[in-house]
């Protein structure tokens, strides 16, 4: 799997990123899970044609030390479909950018 790892959390940067992640991304239904939300203007074709797979996300899972970002873009609603597929470019960059924002905002330095 291709992934975004930011490691190297001490407890509070865990607690903090915990806190903003239950507030402001959907929970997966796993312990840890989570699901970001893809903006639809950086959408495929493919993933764009897809209405009834929205939304596309992608998957960060924070374990006490890390954070996982995964660079596959999934649909909740659906196992297969032929809109799942790894992160263009602009939707990898934009996964960064969103991760690096969100951990300035808490003052996170790794």
């Amino acid at each position: 799997m291709k992934q975004y790892v930011i490691d190297g959390l001490r407890p509070q940067d865990y607690n903090r990123l915990k806190d903003y992640l239950d507030q402001y991304t959907k929970a997966a239904g796993i312990v840890g899970m989570y699901w970001l939300v893809l903006e639809n203007t950086l959408l495929t074709a493919v993933q764009a044609e897809h209405g009834d797979c929205f939304p596309h996300v992608v998957a960060l899972k924070l374990e006490n030390t890390c954070l996982t970002c995964e660079f596959l873009v999934r649909t909740i609603k659906q196992i297969r479909c032929d809109c799942m597929a790894y992160a263009t470019q602009d939707q990898r960059n934009w996964l960064i950018e969103q991760i690096d924002a969100i951990l300035e905002k808490l003052a996170i330095r790794i």
